[in-house]
């Protein structure tokens, strides 16, 4: 391959060329930014009015450059535990988690170590918003609880390692909600099977909510629901021992198993939807 001085010349001048203009970019895009000489805790001052305001993207940049610039010092710290709520609001739940976790991970002896467990929960409990707006309306088979199972287990973590935390009362109506969101969303299901004629299914997912959401308010339908399948199967031992627990704990509903008719908690088929209204700060 021919190769002349000239061109060696000309390619160094083009790349000297780059090189420049890179840099003066580079320049001219930190003399317009406005942050580049404010201190750690002008910069902490605005992330903290920026999210106090409303602005949560601009609270996350500012605590990201906060981070980047000074992450060694009191601001930095503070800004760990701030930036997971400011990624929450912001719309950005993946973030917030992560930022959760890795607080937890450097400060795994902070004085606010519970709000960051509870902050966990309350992402994962405000995920999906559509699923617990809609409280079941699809079709049972095609939900995804995980999110929600993930938040019940964020908020057990909670009250076990902190029983005295300020967060502990929302976190146990919290919980409530979910062991309830998440029984009905079974027993949903087991209707979903039921009228198939899957009666193996039905009972599996209905013994599901008997063994492990105990005190659910779909508890009696699940029982209703065991009894028929245990009769479809010809288990009728089952089905009479699942009876009496259903009369020892729900006579009334006992009662509209034997006359027939459908069994309803508080007079309505459900009425899960009633602790949307009770749970405080569901929206933050």
């Amino acid at each position: 391959m021919y190769w002349n001085r000239g061109s060696a010349v000309s390619l160094a001048r083009s790349l000297i060329a780059l090189i420049a203009i890179i840099t003066l970019s580079g320049c001219a895009g930190w003399e317009q930014d406005p942050t580049r000489n404010w201190s750690a805790s002008q910069l902490y001052g605005e992330a903290k009015a920026a999210l106090e305001s409303g602005d949560y993207q601009q609270a996350v940049e500012y605590y990201e450059l906060l981070e980047a610039r000074f992450p060694f010092g009191r601001f930095a710290q503070q800004a760990q535990i701030e930036i997971p709520y400011a990624y929450y609001k912001a719309g950005e739940p993946e973030a917030a988690l992560a930022a959760v976790d890795r607080f937890v991970q450097l400060n795994p002896r902070h004085p606010h170590l519970d709000y960051a467990y509870y902050l966990r929960g309350l992402i994962n409990f405000n995920r999906d918003r559509g699923f617990l707006s809609r409280v079941f309306p699809m079709d049972p088979a095609e939900m995804d609880t995980s999110q929600l199972d993930q938040a019940f287990h964020d908020f057990a973590r909670l009250l076990r390692e902190f029983p005295d935390s300020r967060y502990t009362d929302d976190t146990r109506e919290r919980m409530i909600f979910i062991r309830d969101a998440l029984a009905n969303h079974e027993v949903r299901v087991a209707q979903f099977y039921m009228e198939r004629h899957a009666w193996v299914a039905a009972a599996q997912r209905a013994r599901h909510v008997v063994e492990h959401y105990q005190g659910a308010e779909s508890m009696p339908l699940a029982l209703a629901i065991l009894i028929q399948s245990y009769r479809a199967l010809d288990l009728d031992d089952h089905a009479d021992n699942t009876m009496a627990v259903l009369e020892l704990n729900f006579p009334e509903q006992a009662a509209a198993v034997r006359a027939g008719r459908p069994v309803t908690v508080d007079g309505e088929p459900g009425g899960i939807r009633r602790w949307l209204e009770r749970l405080p700060f569901f929206a933050n």
